[in-house]
């Protein structure tokens, strides 16, 4: 099996947030199977019908989860308590991955947002 562009980016991140993002994108594959996997804004995306729907980054303190879209981690606000979140990224800790639930949930959001015509 050939290498994505988001294994070769999580190939180059340290451990434990190697691991920890590999569990997360895994988490989306089962997500959005047909997904097109690729490299937006230097970070490993995950787009459908040409829409970022999904993206993760590795920083020295913490993991982001990218919802793509400025407006759905406000939609979760009350299942996202106790996670540290700008606008558009949430933040976790390097050894604590996503939950599939939260993911899932965070991708209809987008899904729905996409599907509404907002971008």
């Amino acid at each position: 099996m050939n290498a994505t562009p988001i294994d070769t980016y999580l190939d180059g991140v340290p451990e434990p947030h190697r691991s920890t993002l590999m569990i997360v994108a895994d988490r989306i594959r089962k997500i959005l199977p047909n997904s097109q996997e690729c490299i937006t804004y230097q970070l490993p995306t995950w787009k459908v019908d040409g829409h970022s729907l999904a993206g993760i980054g590795a920083w020295k303190a913490h993991c982001s989860y990218f919802p793509m879209s400025g407006s759905v981690l406000p939609l979760l606000a009350d299942e996202l308590e106790g996670y540290s979140m700008s606008k558009g990224a949430l933040r976790f800790d390097v050894d604590k991955p996503l939950s599939a639930a939260l993911i899932k949930r965070l991708i209809a959001a987008r899904r729905a947002e996409v599907a509404a015509g907002k971008r």
